[in-house]
Formats: structure tokens, sequence, C-alpha cells
């Protein structure tokens, strides 16, 4: 039996169904932006891909906190 995920990657089962893109498509694309501010991020995600504040915001804490 698998434990369930924490934290950001708690969201990603509900951000694949909903959005209907792998996860890593939306690292990527997080990644390859030349926003590198958390919220700035967050917002282009919200106005340009149309995610949720939720969804916008565990994709970005993920791909930033695998950075360090």
């Amino acid at each position: 039996m698998t434990t369930p995920a924490n934290g950001p990657a708690s969201y990603f089962p509900a951000i694949e169904k909903k959005y209907g893109r792998p996860v890593q498509e939306w690292i990527d694309l997080i990644n390859f932006s030349p926003l590198t501010k958390h919220m700035e991020l967050v917002g282009w995600l919200k106005s340009e891909h149309g995610l949720g504040h939720g969804h916008a915001n565990a994709l970005v804490a993920h791909t930033l906190a695998g950075r360090k």
C-alpha cells in the first residue's frame, strides 16, 4: 500500500484530472517561464492557463522547492 502524498504534491492527482495535463508539463512550464517570484508565477498560471489559486500555488511551491 502506498502512502498518500503530503504538501503541495497532494494536489497533483486533482490537477491532472481537472486540467488534463501531467504535472510534469506544468513543472516544465514554470521552469521555462521568465518569471521567478512565487506570486508572479501563481498569477501567470491563473491568468494564462486558467488554474485555480490552490492548484497554481501547489505547483509553484513544489517546483521552486525543487530548485533549492
